[in-house]
This record gives C-alpha cells, structure tokens and sequence, in this order.
C-alpha cells in the first residue's frame, strides 16, 4: 500500500535539510470520512503486523519508534491506534514519567537503554530520553534536586545540555549501526 504522506517533507536531517522552523507540521488530510479512515487503518495494521513478523522471525534489526509531545498531544491514542493489530509479543511500550529513586542512580541515559527493543521487535517509547533536554531545560531545578548532575557542572549548564544533546545524536547513531532503527514522532 503507497502511503499518501511523504515523510521526506517532515524528515529533519541536520546539516542536510532547511532550518527545522521551515518544515512543515501540518498534516494534509488522509482519509474523506470515518469509513476510509477505518479501511486505512485496518491495511496499514495489517501490513505492519506482517512487517513486524518478518523482522521477528529474521531475528537481526529492531525499531523504535519514539513518541514526544507534550500531554495530551495524542502519543497515547497514536499509540493504541497504529498497535492495535499488532502481535503484542513482538511490541513492548516504554512509557517514562519522573524518574524513579533506582533511574536516579544511574546515569540519565540508562532507563531508556535499559528498555531498547530485543532484536526482531518493535519497541515503543511514550516519551523518551529527549525529556532530559526539554523538560529539564525548561525547569533546571529538576538537575539540582534530583543530583543528576555533579554540582561543578551546575554552573554551566549551557554546556551540560549541549553535551546531551550530542550524547543523544551519538548514541542513535550507535543503534543504528547496532540494527536498531529509531523513528521520531
């Protein structure tokens, strides 16, 4: 089945693509009504299930698809939708909320590895490790009350946050060449 959105006008690539405010984020429509919208969804399901499948009984690549958005920005329902059809054994969804006392021991990348899809599998994250350059970047006191990062480093936060933001282009590049194939949304 041709899907009727070309994800290149909404694929960012840095250094390759226009500057990111120019991309679009609007969505043209896909569907006339309720009934289509119904027939896609069953087709597209359906051919995910069967692409999930292969990728389980082949055994060698993973994807992750990860959803960010601010609450009720639909992650959940997108979720739920596009899965429905979906073997559950093959699919496992991360959904990462505070960070518990056992994540804040580790370091801030470690719950997100922790949960990475096994090979074969789809592996969903509702929220991701970008938390930790958004949320936080907003509201720095998150750092300093949860200790997440060493107190000499406080004073120039400008730079801790640089450098997770190349931990994170890193450390997808390393799934990647690991076989596991990110999908941002």
């Amino acid at each position: 089945m041709k899907l009727k959105i070309d994800p290149d006008e909404y694929y960012y690539q840095v250094g390759k693509s226009k500057p990111i405010k120019e991309l679009t984020t609007e969505v043209k429509d896909l569907y006339s009504d309720k009934k289509e919208y119904k027939s896609l969804l069953n087709e597209y399901t359906e051919e995910i299930d069967e692409l999930q499948s292969l990728m389980y009984a082949h055994g060698k690549y993973s994807l992750l698809l990860v959803f960010q958005g601010m609450d009720s920005a639909g992650k959940g329902g997108a979720i739920r939708h596009v899965m429905s059809g979906i073997n559950p054994a093959g699919v496992h969804v991360s959904t990462f909320k505070r960070p518990s006392t056992l994540e804040l021991r580790h370091d801030w990348m470690w719950r997100s590895t922790c949960r990475l899809p096994l090979r074969g599998h789809i592996g969903i994250f509702d929220r991701s490790y970008y938390e930790e350059v958004l949320v936080v970047r907003v509201r720095p006191s998150i750092l300093t009350g949860f200790q997440l990062i060493p107190e000499d480093k406080i004073e120039n936060i400008d730079q801790v946050f640089q450098e997770r933001r190349q931990d994170i282009v890193n450390f997808e590049n390393f799934l990647y060449r690991n076989g596991t194939h990110v999908v941002k949304f």
